[in-house]
């Protein structure tokens, strides 16, 4: 890998979450820490201040593992995506990057973005939030409703109905989304279970074709 680093030996290296591709991070690497990180499989960077390596997480336990490691085209940036053990700010939040200096209302509403709007709701209830009101009546009206909306997913579905099935099934992910926040299940344990699924499906795929 032809990776070019400046002046000082160093490249820069953008730290993002495999799961939710949340920025979490920017640092820097030299020839031996990118070696370590591939090596081992846990990100090492190199700090400027202190002139010397650090193993992100070695004090704190908040490792980081590397899943990839892309470079740009000009192959003088990096991007590594990663399974983090928690927070990956020194200051106890999950990205260094919180101070919103501009956003736009956005056109697209990710299943992340739905997640947090939900979990917000729940810590801080609205007089004339839906969410809010699920969360006041609780677990079972909660159930209640996911059962209702796989009702409706299912009638769509039967009558081969495309804008309705569409319709439903964003009514049954924006209630299955209210369950798990209150039950507490983080969206991401969701996305790593269907990433573990992946990854046995492709192992199953790859040993059926050495068996043909």
């Amino acid at each position: 890998m032809d990776i070019k680093f400046d002046a000082q030996g160093l490249v820069p290296v953008i730290v993002q979450d495999f799961y939710t591709n949340q920025v979490l991070t920017l640092a820097y690497m030299n020839q031996e820490s990118l070696t370590l990180t591939l090596n081992e499989g846990l990100l090492t960077f190199y700090s400027r201040s202190r002139q010397e390596l650090w193993r992100k997480g070695e004090t704190s336990g908040n490792y980081q593992h590397l899943v990839a490691l892309t470079a740009d085209c000009d192959q003088d940036a990096l991007v590594a995506k990663v399974i983090k053990d928690g927070p990956a700010c020194h200051l106890g939040t999950e990205s260094c990057f919180t101070k919103v200096i501009y956003q736009k209302q956005a056109e697209f509403l990710s299943i992340n973005d739905l997640s947090d709007l939900i979990l917000q709701r729940k810590k801080d209830p609205q007089a004339e939030s839906y969410t809010s009101y699920l969360f006041e009546k609780g677990l079972e009206k909660i159930l209640k409703k996911v059962g209702e909306e796989a009702a409706e997913v299912i009638i769509a579905g039967l009558k081969k109905d495309h804008e309705e099935t569409i319709y439903e099934s964003a009514d049954l992910i924006y209630h299955l989304l209210v369950l798990l926040a209150e039950l507490d299940i983080p969206f991401p344990e969701i996305q790593s279970e269907l990433s573990k699924r992946h990854v046995v499906d492709h192992k199953v795929k790859q040993e059926r074709l050495g068996q043909e």
